[in-house]
């Protein structure tokens, strides 16, 4: 193997690398994005539970 068929190589697995990170990243934005929108549906759930726990309190009297 040629010293520039080596070089060629190396580039090539450092390309592919570097797509593998890019895909990586973006996979874990996804998750990311995702989990931030579960939590903040769980949190208007919460608050929804408790104004409406609240109010029937209140009116209930």
């Amino acid at each position: 193997m040629s010293q520039e068929e080596f070089q060629q190589k190396i580039l090539n697995s450092l390309e592919e690398l570097k797509n593998d990170v890019e895909k990586s990243n973006y996979k874990f934005e996804v998750y990311r994005q995702a989990t931030q929108s579960l939590v903040n549906l769980a949190f208007g759930l919460i608050a929804s539970a408790t104004v409406i726990t609240v109010a029937s309190s209140v009116f209930k009297r």
